[in-house]
């Protein structure tokens, strides 16, 4: 008997260790960033990081990581669910130069959330990029991006660029776009479907908003305005033969063509938008449909003069 409970007492020592071991590296559930920050903190409301990257790697999958105060907070992969919130009323800022701001390439079923957030891409006047920002926002990969309140400027390509391979859903709401090539590029090989809403996009160069790629686009795109350049630029451009735009509620002025599609299959749907001072209105090529409900209201370029009408299509 004395031997069996010296044994037991031996394996009792052995065990205890095992179980009652906590992790050494726990992550959390919300984690905190601030402009005095340090990411040797363990990102705790009293203790936080420095940068979103800092931050990322002690937030569990699902979590949230909020900024405490203004800063800059640095560029950053995400490859898991996750939200970032900048706080509303305070600088938020992901500023950089010759890559992306903040790239999305999560898993199949990742929900990944950007709000109160501000992208600088350093473009400057927009003449000579230089090392300029390419993409504000890079999305590649996941289930669900959303992206509220936010502004991006000054990138060389891209304010929004979204190239996922899967089926995903994108949204973007209460945003502004500027001084970029493309406000919001859709140019996904699989199935990408999802609603701008209450987004400002205004002096880009190419597009306000343009399909491209192998795959299937399906937006609505509502109570927004696009405005790109009376030049050169393109309002709601869908240039792949499954791209379906649904615009309505919006304004899409001061382009050279206010809606435009370059191939077969191609659809915009048009109802109850201003369409004033472009050049173009509607251009449908390659045998692509832009569809009016009728109820759009026109101007052309510099007219009509004092006491004129405003036609309807």
């Amino acid at each position: 008997m004395r031997k069996i409970a010296l044994s037991l007492a031996v394996l009792g020592a052995t065990l205890i260790p095992v179980l009652y071991t906590a992790p050494a590296h726990a992550q959390a559930t919300r984690t905190w960033v601030s402009g005095v920050g340090d990411d040797a903190n363990p990102c705790s409301r009293t203790a936080p990081c420095k940068t979103w990257a800092g931050a990322i790697s002690k937030t569990a999958a699902g979590g949230e990581i909020d900024a405490l105060d203004p800063g800059g907070f640095g560029a950053l992969t995400i490859t898991k669910s996750i939200t970032l919130d900048g706080g509303g009323g305070q600088v938020a800022s992901v500023l950089t130069s010759g890559t992306n701001g903040i790239s999305v390439a999560a898993g199949a079923t990742d929900v990944v959330i950007l709000k109160n957030l501000r992208f600088q891409g350093l473009l400057g006047n927009g003449s000579s990029p230089g090392t300029a920002g390419i993409n504000g926002i890079s999305f590649t990969s996941g289930a669900v991006l959303s992206i509220e309140h936010c502004a991006i400027y000054g990138f060389a390509t891209s304010g929004i660029s979204a190239t996922p391979s899967g089926t995903s859903q994108l949204y973007v709401s209460n945003t502004y776009i500027t001084n970029t090539a493309t406000g919001i590029s859709l140019a996904p090989t699989g199935q990408l479907t999802g609603i701008v809403a209450n987004t400002l996009i205004f002096n880009v160069s190419t597009s306000g908003i343009a399909s491209s790629g192998s795959g299937s686009p399906n937006f609505v795109i509502t109570n927004s305005s696009i405005s790109s350049n009376l030049s050169t630029g393109t309002g709601v451009l869908a240039g792949t033969s499954s791209t379906r735009f649904n615009v309505d509620a919006s304004s899409v002025s001061y382009n050279n063509v206010a809606f435009s599609t370059t191939t077969s299959g191609a659809i915009i749907r048009v109802s109850n938008n201003d369409v004033y001072d472009d050049n173009i209105n509607f251009s449908s090529a390659g045998g692509g449909s832009i569809i009016t409900a009728g109820n759009n209201r026109l101007v052309a370029n510099g007219s009509p003069p004092n006491g004129g009408s405003i036609n309807q299509q």
